[in-house]
Parts: C-alpha cells; sequence; structure tokens
C-alpha cells in the first residue's frame, strides 16, 4: 500500500490551526495546494524540501520510499 504524505500534511495544519492557504507559500498557487491534498498531484521534491525546512514537516514522511527500498 503506497503511502499518502498529504496525511501528515493535513494533521500539521490541524495540529497548528492552519487552513491549506498557509501551504501556499510552500507549494504554490492555490490550486496547486488544492490538487495536492485532493490526491490528484503528487509533491515534487522541492515542495517537500520547503515544507520539511520552514514549518519543520520531517522529510521521511513526506517523501515516499523509494522502490528498491521497498523490495528489500
Amino acid at each position: 500500500m503506497r503511502r499518502w504524505s498529504g496525511a501528515a500534511i493535513l494533521f500539521w495544519l490541524d495540529q497548528n490551526g492552519l487552513s491549506a492557504r498557509d501551504l501556499e507559500p510552500f507549494l504554490g498557487d492555490r490550486a496547486k495546494v488544492t490538487a495536492i491534498l485532493a490526491r490528484q498531484r503528487a509533491l515534487t521534491l522541492t515542495m517537500s524540501r520547503n515544507l520539511s525546512m520552514e514549518p519543520g514537516i520531517p522529510a521521511e514522511v513526506l517523501i515516499p520510499p523509494s522502490r528498491l527500498a521497498r523490495a528489500a
């Protein structure tokens, strides 16, 4: 089963009393944020890096494991 990094983002928003609009500086415009939270678009490495640097969401929960790591 594939892990969805959006769950970690939604948890972080809830814990900090924030809304999806607060993600725009890290992910891009409102359409990108909406698409990511609706599972229509994946996070890019740059987006994951932005979220791990500024708000402090751990990169380990944002970046899915590689296929090699899952096969081992």
